[in-house]
């Protein structure tokens, strides 16, 4: 069968036909299991340390591990909070700086600890039935809350015969009633509902604060005086089918009364109350349902009264709210041009950035990501990427703008490994004439006027965006003797509202184009040749990678990465499959046939010709495996050389072990090695 002679024959083997010279500071496969990274910076509230997880990949066990790590500022003193062998998360400083609580496994699960800074010691705080999350100090440092699902019996509709004794039947039947009842990665959703919970910082029993039939998670502030939780949530009666509206809630911790802050038609999120407790900065839009829009900066006063929308002349999606310590401006983090930044403003709209390159959390391909903290005297720790490494610890102060790398994780990956080069372009689109962006990467060793095989690597999202950032898929893509295109197309974050929802009733659509003339900008300048192309991409960059065989036959192979094929099938099966009707196209499948099939690429398997590889996690909720199949099944019903690479309990993140990651990038090189240049 064409699988198993692929696997055998040509696993792990690069290009046969001529590429740059290898050597052996090039990027492999394997130093995948050597990549470590920094996540979850949080600084101390007086500015002059932070802890952060540091994270790895394990070679033993084929996963990641998260430790938590303390540094001072300038870079001393680097080492681990508590030295215990297990994964930590969460950190959060106590007000007077002097512990951080933070989450940990225990032999139960995960539980809630606090490690004090004066004795270096931990304490476990908690014996939890279910993981807590969310994390948050009240003012005065008494007190810790938290959520945690509180679960409920499971439906059950009749009662079965009791079995003999030792009688071995099969498990009894599972049923739900819930409109969200699975979630790609964890699988089935236990029966519940997640509620937020009060504890002492000496530990003792959770008392629960929030009730009801509603999902309550998410960051959770408190009210200056310590008397309330504040947090976004949708306790509406319709809140279900209502799913992209939320409000701002109050809740009194002594009576456990409700207030909502906010009553907007679409997401109230984020909410965080200024240090002198008179302001609650939040995000906000009104839901126009359509597939791309932007949130903007509101405050309000304390008490629900007083919402306004700080006038900034920004169009991007803000994220990461945090508030200056005079109570008289706000930081944030945008994307823009594949740059993930850091920005201030005052409550009068007058922005600037501060830093750039935030990222490098994202490990696989060139996404996103990334966080940051600041103290009360302006501090900021951020991951720093860049496309040569992974997150680092950076530290930048909010006046001065000089961010200082302060750990070094990745300085050997960098400073012995010849990566691809990563150069930004820019093209027009034939379409309209507007400017989009992309970057190309070039193998190690290139050799301008050699005559290189271009691979073209679609994103995902597609309401995402790709940028010049570390990604060990594209490298060992460029180690293997290819040119790497990336683009960002229309429908992509970071260039405006605007720009992201052209896709909006039209995806696929012009998106395809704007990739196409990104290709042929490349040939046009002698980068890249005619009979060289190949072309990939996962999730909505499967469906490009569909989307483009099925409308050409230039590509000499491609390989198509959990991709959704039928629109309608999709929208019924994948575990968000309530989210897509009236945002991406108008009505549900069964009242609008027609719209969507006219965008499901299986309505142009017809045209294919090129020989393609499919790929999908057989644990992949959200683009089932039964959209793979379809691709699969028509091109060997039509005689098209293809052959369907399943890898076995992978959910939609396919890449999300590193044995998988590695799996994924052998096959495709080596489908694509089946048909080199004629």
């Amino acid at each position: 069968m064409i699988i198993s002679r692929t696997v055998l024959v040509l696993v792990g083997v690069l290009l046969s036909f001529p590429a740059a010279a290898q050597t052996a500071k090039i990027f492999e496969r394997m130093d995948v299991f050597e990549l470590e990274w920094v996540s979850e910076p949080a600084l101390s509230p007086h500015g002059d340390a932070v802890v952060y997880l540091r994270n790895g990949m394990d070679i033993m066990t084929d996963g990641t591990w998260s430790r938590l790590w303390l540094v001072n500022i300038d870079g001393t003193s680097n080492q681990p909070l508590t030295g215990r062998d297990v994964d930590e998360s969460d950190p959060a400083w106590s007000p007077d700086g002097k512990s951080i609580a933070f989450t940990s496994q225990s032999g139960h699960g995960s539980e809630i600890y606090l490690y004090s800074l004066a004795t270096g010691k931990t304490q476990r705080l908690t014996q939890l039935e279910r993981s807590p999350g969310d994390l948050s100090w009240s003012p005065d440092g008494a007190t810790l809350a938290f959520s945690m699902l509180v679960p409920e019996d499971p439906v059950v509709l009749v009662t079965a015969p009791k079995k003999p004794k030792d009688a071995e039947w099969a498990e009894p039947p599972r049923i739900t009633t819930r409109l969200k009842y699975e979630s790609d990665g964890s699988g089935y959703i236990e029966p519940g509902y997640k509620q937020y919970f009060v504890l002492s910082r000496l530990g003792g029993t959770p008392r629960q604060v929030t009730s009801g039939e509603f999902q309550h998670s998410g960051p959770v502030t408190w009210s200056a005086d310590g008397s309330e939780l504040l947090f976004s949530g949708n306790r509406n009666d319709d809140w279900e089918r209502n799913f992209g509206n939320s409000e701002i809630y109050s809740v009194a911790l002594e009576t456990g009364t409700y207030r909502a802050l906010t009553d907007r038609n679409g997401p109230d999120d984020e909410p965080i109350v200024s240090p002198d407790g008179t302001l609650i900065a939040y995000l906000s839009y009104e839901d126009k349902v359509q597939t791309y829009q932007i949130a903007k900066l509101h405050v309000m006063n304390a008490d629900g009264t007083g919402k306004r929308q700080i006038p900034l002349e920004l169009d991007r999606n803000i994220a990461g709210l945090a508030w200056s310590r005079g109570s008289d401006g706000l930081y944030f983090r945008y994307d823009d041009h594949g740059d993930t930044k850091i920005a201030y403003t005052s409550l009068q709209g007058r922005m600037r950035d501060i830093a750039g390159a935030l990222g490098g959390t994202t490990i696989g391909r060139p996404y996103g990501g990334g966080s940051f903290s600041v103290a009360r005297n302006g501090t900021i720790a951020y991951t720093h990427v860049t496309p040569y490494r992974p997150a680092e610890l950076a530290i930048v102060k909010a006046r001065d703008g000089d961010a200082k790398v302060v750990t070094e994780f990745s300085a050997a990956l960098e400073k012995w490994h010849d990566f691809g080069r990563v150069e930004e372009i820019w093209y027009k689109s034939s379409v309209d004439g507007r400017d989009i962006q992309g970057w190309v990467v070039t193998p190690p060793h290139y050799q301008k006027g050699e005559e290189y095989p271009l691979l073209v690597e679609n994103h995902g999202g597609p309401i995402s965006n790709y940028g010049p950032r570390f990604s060990p898929e594209i490298q060992l893509y460029a180690a293997a003797g290819y040119i790497v295109f990336y683009p960002n197309p229309r429908g992509s974050t970071g260039y405006g509202e605007e720009f992201g929802n052209l896709l909006f009733n039209h995806y696929p659509g012009d998106d395809y184009q704007d990739v196409m003339d990104g290709v042929d900008e490349l040939i046009k300048k002698g980068i890249a040749h005619e009979d060289r192309l190949y072309v990939t991409g996962g999730s909505a960059g499967g469906i490009m990678t569909a989307w483009i065989i099925g409308k050409n036959t230039r590509f000499r192979a491609a390989a198509v990465v959990k991709p959704v094929m039928n629109w309608i099938s999709k929208t019924l099966t994948a575990d968000n499959y309530y989210q897509y009707a009236n945002y991406r196209i108008p009505g549900q499948p069964w009242e609008n046939i027609e719209a969507y099939m006219k965008f499901s690429p299986v309505s142009l398997v017809g045209n294919i010709e090129t020989p393609t590889l499919v790929m999908v996690g057989t644990a992949d909720m959200r683009t089932p495996i039964s959209e793979s199949k379809q691709l699969y099944s028509a091109l060997k019903i039509r005689g098209i050389d293809t052959a369907l690479v399943e890898m076995p309990d992978a959910p939609h993140n396919i890449a999300g072990r590193p044995s998988q990651l590695i799996a994924k990038i052998d096959h495709i090189l080596a489908w694509f090695a089946k048909y080199p240049p004629k």
